[in-house]
């Protein structure tokens, strides 16, 4: 017999799981319910309320660390800007593997992007000194370098004028392909000390904040006569030496260590320090970065040892990658090279060939590869910056911002 529903009143069959519609009184119900008040039992845990509002903070000031890094103005990419602050923060594997998964080896073969033939306005010719004494002033002009892939491209190894002093070739330039990767194309650049002068500059972040005596940029009032700009070496944790300039130091000046030193005439030296190079009352800086590769006008049998741990953990874990180096000839002259598929014997064997006796590494990797010269453009007190390299990454400007790494500004004398 069915049940009797009142006149006027609502019938609700219950579904298949026993529930009237719209009602939550059903079996799944209090399972639902018991498992909400164990879960807010739980959070009710003094321990449990301790670790959340801990991990509030960390993830508050991460955030905050990141965003003062992203927003710093210190001449990097965002993605610079990321991976100098995750290295900073004991990251560095994460930014390795980051950096492996997007590694692209070079190309073997191809040609270059763009010519390496020498402007008429540019062109020089070889002087040889004669070691006279005379009145006027001999310019200091080597000879061609030969080409390391074999017959030369026009203008492949053919010095050119790139900055003048007093009407003297000051600054010379030339550019060399790889041997095997013949698409890329290594800058290298013959500094006369005779006519230019070199000042070492503190970054923001490396060494960071100090009485260095000077800035982490190069500010507008300090632009006349800048010739030139180049990267310095590793991130000091990282270079197996110290840092030291006007007085104070980062670090420990390392025996042995491959050094530049800056003296207060504005001339450098090259070599390992406290065995051909030491500190006298003349020196205004030192930077150091690893061991020589060149020394005594030899490539060291080590240069071609244990890349990654003797010369740098790089993109991919290959060798050729962004390289530069630093380096001095007998004479006296200063050579930088860089270029983007160079393993270190390669790097060495280029300053080797551009005459210099002792020679270190500087930096790797593209993000931090770099030469501009700097061209007045009517306004000496503002001068204009070209890259090299036309295949550099970074910005020719990075030095007219607050810069986070130490670097070489190069001045007329």
């Amino acid at each position: 017999m069915s049940p009797t529903v009142p006149t006027g009143a609502r019938q609700e069959w219950p579904d298949n799981n026993g529930r009237a519609p719209g009602r939550g009184d059903g079996p799944g119900a209090p399972r639902r319910k018991v498992r909400f008040r164990r879960l807010r039992r739980f959070a009710r845990r003094p321990t449990v309320r301790v670790i959340g509002a801990l991990l509030a903070v960390f993830l508050i000031w991460v955030g905050f660390s990141v965003g003062q890094a992203l927003t710093a103005n210190n001449g990097l990419t965002l993605s610079g800007k990321l991976a100098e602050w995750a290295r900073d923060h004991y990251l560095g594997p994460v930014v390795t593997f980051a950096e492996w998964l997007t590694y692209e080896p070079p190309k073997v073969g191809g040609k270059p992007s763009f010519s390496l033939a020498v402007p008429s306005s540019e062109a020089v010719s070889p002087v040889k000194p004669t070691g006279r004494r005379h009145a006027g002033f001999e310019p200091d002009i080597p000879a061609p370098l030969r080409s390391l892939a074999g017959a030369p491209l026009p203008g492949e190894g053919e010095w050119r004028v790139v900055e003048k002093v007093h009407g003297q070739p000051a600054i010379l330039a030339t550019f060399l392909r790889d041997a095997t990767y013949t698409s890329y194309v290594n800058g290298i650049v013959s500094m006369d000390q005779r006519l230019v002068k070199f000042q070492l500059h503190p970054g923001s972040e490396d060494p960071g904040p100090g009485n260095w005596g000077e800035p982490p940029w190069i500010p507008p009032g300090d632009r006349t006569g800048l010739l030139a700009t180049f990267n310095g070496g590793f991130k000091l944790d990282s270079s197996m030496g110290g840092f030291y300039l006007n007085g104070a130091y980062d670090g420990t000046l390392v025996p042995g260590a491959a050094s530049i030193v800056y003296y207060k005439n504005g001339t450098i030296r090259i070599g390992a320090w406290d065995q051909n190079v030491r500190m006298t009352a003349q020196v205004e800086g030192v930077r150091q970065n690893l061991k020589l590769i060149v020394d005594n006008g030899k490539v060291p049998a080590s240069v071609n040892e244990d890349v990654e741990t003797s010369w740098g953990a790089t993109l991919g874990g290959g060798y050729y990658v962004w390289r530069s180096g630093l380096g001095i000839t007998r004479d006296g002259r200063i050579i930088f090279v860089y270029g983007p598929a160079l393993d270190v014997s390669d790097l060495a064997e280029l300053l080797q060939r551009a005459g210099v006796v002792e020679g270190m590494q500087l930096d790797i990797n593209p993000a931090w590869m770099n030469y501009e010269y700097y061209q007045a453009d009517g306004d000496p007190a503002d001068p204009t910056p070209v890259a090299l390299l036309p295949t550099q990454q970074s910005s020719p400007y990075r030095y007219y911002w607050v810069y986070s790494r130490d670097f070489t500004a190069v001045y007329a004398r």
